[in-house]
């Protein structure tokens, strides 16, 4: 049978429109996207980054989407086989779930929630939360782990495991396979005038406080390297820690090797990771890190706090290193320790990410979807 899924989500997002793609091309399953906004489609100015962004990927191409102001969402609910949510924070997402119950349309949950990142908290703070919890999962039918993490974190309030479903959070690795090439990593190194035979280290993303960019420039001036071994380190990004970072790359011993690139869009890229030996993200609290998944795809070893989600799925000792969120000194052994093996671990970075794709999400999804017309039965 071919199933009628609806799918809300908050905004077109750049990682999501190729699986919605995918999604769409599949002949079981009629795919109807409805956004709360699409303010992502054309330029906006991204908080985060903190200027202006225009994605040069398509995000709404190549599948059906709505937006939901111009749409009745009770009778797009009702039409449905399945009701999809990317998350629960949205006030008018709680709203559509509460429909989507009340008319008994069954309801996959997919969101980013791990311990780490969304601790319960203590109390009765704590005990609010999770009666707030219970009452969201209440609506759910069945879940979509991202990962390990998130998986256990379901597990955790109470639901089965017979209701959950792995849909990995992935990017598409084909697109950064194919682009991450040697010539776009030349381009790239020539462009900042860094020599073939220097190393990089990378961050990419944007300049928060929660990704702790400062840990990783305090662990590489800290790092025990040979004099003539130093790699340069490149930031690629921009966002609210660009001032501080600027300053204290000015007050650096070694800032001759310090690059800023600014913010660089999707189709750029797989040959900054492609350039790059180490792909660092050192963040406390965070959900996943879609950008391990881009570096591991384009062949780049990784280094991850253990608070990042991805790490606990993709992250080992062939493919990178873990280093506790905050610990300068352990971040700069590791730097070094993962400079020397950083081809190797590079390869094996590449070799793990090839499964963790958008065929995986796709067999989740409709293995959640062929429980549901089971249990309809």
């Amino acid at each position: 049978m071919t199933f009628n899924l609806l799918y809300f989500v908050s905004h077109p997002i750049q990682y999501q429109a190729p699986l919605l793609r995918k999604i769409s091309a599949d002949p079981d399953v009629n795919l109807t996207v409805v956004f709360e906004s699409d303010f992502s489609s054309e330029g906006y100015l991204d908080e985060g980054f903190g200027v202006e962004v225009s994605w040069d990927v398509p995000l709404r191409e190549g599948y059906d989407s709505v937006l939901l102001a111009d749409v009745d969402p009770a009778r797009y609910i009702a039409k449905a086989d399945a009701v999809w949510f990317h998350g629960w924070q949205s006030r008018q997402f709680r709203r559509l779930l509460n429909l989507a119950s009340a008319i008994g349309t069954p309801v996959l949950m997919r969101g980013e929630n791990w311990a780490g990142a969304m601790p319960d908290e203590n109390g009765v703070r704590g005990w609010l939360k999770r009666l707030y919890l219970r009452r969201i999962f209440s609506k759910c039918n069945v879940y979509m782990a991202v990962g390990r993490a998130n998986r256990d974190y379901y597990i955790n309030h109470g639901i089965s495991e017979s209701c959950i479903f792995d849909m990995p959070y992935a990017v598409d690795n084909n697109f950064f396979e194919t682009n991450a090439t040697e010539e776009s990593a030349l381009e790239f190194r020539q462009e900042l005038g860094i020599p073939n035979d220097q190393k990089i280290i990378l961050y990419a993303g944007k300049f928060t406080a929660r990704k702790r960019p400062e840990s990783l420039l305090q662990a590489w001036e800290q790092a025990d390297w040979l004099h003539d071994k130093r790699p340069a380190l490149v930031f690629v990004g921009d966002g609210e820690r660009k001032q501080a970072l600027l300053d204290a790359s000015e007050r650096s011993a070694f800032k001759q090797d310090i690059y800023f690139t600014g913010f660089r869009n999707q189709t750029e890229l797989p040959g900054v990771y492609r350039a790059a030996a180490i792909f660092v993200l050192a963040s406390e609290k965070e959900p996943w890190g879609l950008g391990i998944n881009e570096a591991m795809a384009s062949g780049t070893s990784v280094i991850a706090s253990d608070q990042c989600g991805a790490a606990f799925d993709l992250i080992n000792e062939k493919t990178g290193l873990l280093v506790r969120s905050g610990d300068v000194a352990g971040l700069a052994d590791a730097l070094v320790e993962s400079l020397e093996h950083s081809d190797e671990k590079g390869r094996a970075a590449k070799d793990r990410i090839a499964k963790w794709d958008f065929s995986a999400d796709i067999k989740g999804l409709k293995s959640a979807l062929e429980y549901l017309a089971g249990v309809a039965k």
